[in-house]
């Protein structure tokens, strides 16, 4: 025995360092990969024992009835009551099986022994039935459950997700456990009830076998829990084997998924070719392929010890029962028909084991994750601004007092301290070198933030205190980062004020695409209006950036807003799509601009224009007060202008080429 101990112990060590030495061969060739959101919790349940998990399952069941309850009464007391139906089913089904075989092990000629045990056997069968029939209800109720939790749960998530603050994004831990809530949290919901059915039945299927047993024979009842120990040890070895196997996988098919997909996808082709790294690719492909192949076989040899292991002893177990009921029908304890009733129950014990200890691993885990769900939530109400406030249809004069905003993790504010006022049916421009807080100061116009400090006024009224909605409906922002919605034209420009009534003003989708220099384009398109602008859908057509952005351009002005953002407007526009698309913006005294753009000749014909810089208001004024004044907008402006012009440096020599910023 001890020559035996030392083998395996040996066998163990050489595993250990065979795996070790592929988990170094595989980090030699990409570097170690952080945890997905969908394996957070994977790590630390692969070392978590079983009986630890176990002790938390009525807690986890409580909770996983609760969500089921508040998603589909009906459906909850039917998947769980059915359940317990059927296992009543499998005690009577038992007992009758008991009483057929106590029947035909009577004395007697054939024939009457079989008659006599015909009432049985019918009720027998009738029992198989019944639990089927109950089986498959209680799955169909179970099935139901899935979507309407899945829709309940992802309905939550979505809710919260479009009502926090812009800045909950610039939270890197909201941003994680986002992510982590969405990948894995939503999904586990639905197991999670599952998983606690599943629980349910497995043990309402022990249970039932034990009760027949002991109104069987009662001394039968030790013979079934000393079969079923072993059984339960291998049960939960074969489980956290199979989990920590899994995981390692995932680990390993995750590197081959990286190179895959940079190997057949349409973004990285182009790249791929012109840098003839396609053999390169296959040769690190089939280093990690053949790291995952040993490790497979590896994982082959020891499931199959396991397996041996597990085997052996359910089968040293099995025959110690078998002993112990012989011993007993010997000794006339125990009658030939509950001997052999209890072998039966033996095995659908087994069967409901299996269930049970799989359902309490799958449960515990999943519920660490559909946690991060709850936690998730719970974050994003300390994000969200409360429903309603003052109504507010307009403005004449916004009012910054002072006014800072610092993101989160950063030293230096985003904005510092500004001042300022912007008027009713003026163009404000915001000028300044990348970084210098132009693009943060305008959100905080628009009330896409609020500040850390100072204050903002609508019409002297704090906007903290006006409706958040009413507020966001009076602003419209076109910015240099588009998202390329999968809409139709027509939709992606409609979606600027997609609750707009039949009767209410505004503009027509047509008039703000010709007033966005777009209309045109739009009309060249395969379906004109109607053409889809995602190629991962059939007969979809995709923009290039300067036609996308002239469709930005028509969704801000379709809506139409008191207030117009526009952040490079036109950055990627040509220079006549460019000149339309101002010329439209200075028509419309009644809408307030706040312009920011590198192309200083755009700001020249602004009402104000403020320079700012390390998030500092430094300058303000119109343009010509602004060139007289010096400093850093006419550095700016003179250096784009030497671009086009010959025109004297600091230095008083004329400067005959230059760099225009943007």
């Amino acid at each position: 025995m001890t020559s035996i101990r030392v083998r395996q112990r040996r066998r163990a060590t050489e595993e250990q360092s065979e795996s070790a030495e592929q988990t170094e061969a595989a980090e030699q060739i990409l570097p170690e990969l952080e945890d997905r959101g969908w394996l957070h919790h994977a790590t630390a349940f692969s070392h978590t024992s079983f009986w630890s998990v176990a002790r938390r399952l009525p807690h986890l069941v409580r909770e996983a009835v609760a969500l089921a309850w508040s998603t589909s009464r009906v459906d909850t007391v039917a998947s769980i009551g059915l359940n317990i139906a059927a296992g009543v089913m499998t005690t009577f089904g038992l007992l009758a099986t008991s009483n057929v075989l106590r029947e035909l092990f009577a004395s007697g000629p054939t024939p009457d022994r079989v008659r006599a045990a015909a009432p049985a056997l019918v009720l027998a069968a009738l029992a198989v039935m019944a639990r089927g029939g109950l089986g498959i209800a209680a799955g169909w109720a179970q099935a139901r459950l899935t979507p309407l939790i899945n829709y309940e749960v992802e309905l939550r998530m979505f809710e919260a997700t479009t009502a926090v603050d812009l800045a909950a994004f610039d939270d890197a831990g909201f941003a994680e456990e986002m992510d982590r809530a969405r990948n894995r949290g939503v999904t586990e919901a639905a197991s999670i009830v599952d998983d606690t059915v599943n629980l349910i039945t497995g043990v309402v299927g022990v249970v039932a076998t034990a009760a027949a047993v002991t109104v069987i024979q009662p001394v039968l009842l030790p013979c079934l829990l000393l079969a079923g120990i072993p059984q339960a040890v291998t049960a939960v070895r074969m489980a956290r084997r199979q989990y920590l196997a899994m995981l390692a996988r995932i680990t390993r098919r995750r590197r081959m998924w990286m190179l895959g997909t940079l190997m057949a996808n349409r973004h990285t082709a182009a790249e791929v070719r012109a840098y003839q790294m396609r053999g390169f690719l296959l040769a690190e492909y089939r280093r990690v392929m053949s790291i995952e192949a040993r490790a497979q076989i590896l994982l082959v040899r020891a499931q199959t010890t396991t397996r041996v292991l597990g085997a052996s002893v359910a089968g040293l177990a099995s025959f110690a029962v078998y002993a112990v009921l012989g011993g007993l029908l010997l000794g006339g304890v125990v009658a030939l028909a509950a001997a052999a009733t209890a072998l039966l129950a033996l095995q659908a014990a087994h069967n409901s084991l299996g269930t049970a200890v799989q359902a309490t691993n799958s449960l515990y885990e999943d519920a660490l994750y559909y946690q991060d769900f709850r936690d998730f939530l719970d974050r994003a109400r300390t994000h969200t601004r409360a429903v309603g406030g003052e109504p507010t249809s307009g403005f004449e004069t916004i009012d910054l007092d002072e006014v800072s905003l610092r993101y989160p993790d950063t030293g230096e504010p985003a904005v510092d301290r500004v001042s300022l006022s912007v008027r009713k049916g003026q163009v404000v421009a915001l000028v300044g070198e990348n970084g210098s807080g132009k693009t943060t100061l305008a959100k905080l116009i628009a009330g896409l933030y609020r500040p850390t400090s100072g204050t903002i006024r609508w019409d002297g009224v704090d906007t903290v205190r006006l409706d958040p909605y009413d507020l966001g409906a009076q602003v419209a922002v076109m910015s240099q980062d588009w998202w390329k919605f999968p809409f139709t034209a027509g939709q992606n420009i409609m979606v600027g004020r997609h609750d707009r009534s039949a009767g209410q003003s505004g503009p027509s989708m047509v008039d703000a695409a010709e007033s966005a220099a777009a209309h045109e384009m739009i009309n060249g398109l395969p379906r004109g209006y109607e053409t889809l602008l995602d190629r991962e859908f059939k007969d979809g057509h995709d923009l290039s950036g300067g036609q996308w952005q002239r469709l930005v351009a028509a969704r801000g002005l379709y809506r139409d807003a008191r207030l117009l953002i526009c952040d490079e407007p036109s950055a990627a526009l040509d220079a006549r799509a460019e000149h339309a698309l101002f010329q439209n913006l200075r028509r419309h005294p009644d809408r307030t601009i706040v312009l920011i753009t590198h192309r200083l000749a755009n700001v020249r014909h602004a009402d104000q224009i403020y320079v700012m810089k390390h998030g500092r208001l430094i300058q303000q004024g119109n343009h010509d007060q602004l060139m007289a004044e010096g400093g850093l907008y006419r550095e700016l402006f003179e250096l784009q202008a030497s671009g086009y012009l010959d025109v004297p440096d600091h230095d008083g020599r004329e400067a005959t080429s230059g760099v225009v910023q943007g």
